[in-house]
């Protein structure tokens, strides 16, 4: 919730999901999506990489941003992250978040 929060106060469009399985719904439909941002470890059956790769077989210009408190190695498998990708590791600053979201958004 703090993400949105801090998201929304920065003036961008939040559409949240519970867990990975809404991910997928919201990711499958016709909203427009300029980013995800997922945390690496989700309930609902999958991860945030296989949630990140379900979705950009979706959408294949899909920017990620991993969110995790693991080590950036583990968090995001042996193969590493690819474009459009970053990660910010927990715990994190606010102006950290509002950052790696403007690099994105600008790729």
């Amino acid at each position: 919730m703090l993400v949105k929060d801090v998201l929304e106060d920065l003036g961008y469009q939040v559409i949240e999901a519970t867990d990975s399985l809404s991910a997928l719904r919201v990711l499958r439909s016709s909203a427009r999506i300029d980013l995800l941002i997922t945390d690496v470890g989700l309930p609902g059956g999958m991860n945030g990489r296989q949630v990140a790769d379900a979705g950009r077989e979706l959408r294949p210009e899909l920017r990620t941003l991993f969110i995790t408190g693991y080590a950036e190695s583990a968090a995001v498998g042996d193969g590493g992250l690819g474009p459009g990708m970053k990660i910010l590791t927990k715990p994190f600053a606010v102006d950290e978040l509002a950052a790696r979201v403007r690099e994105l958004m600008a790729e």
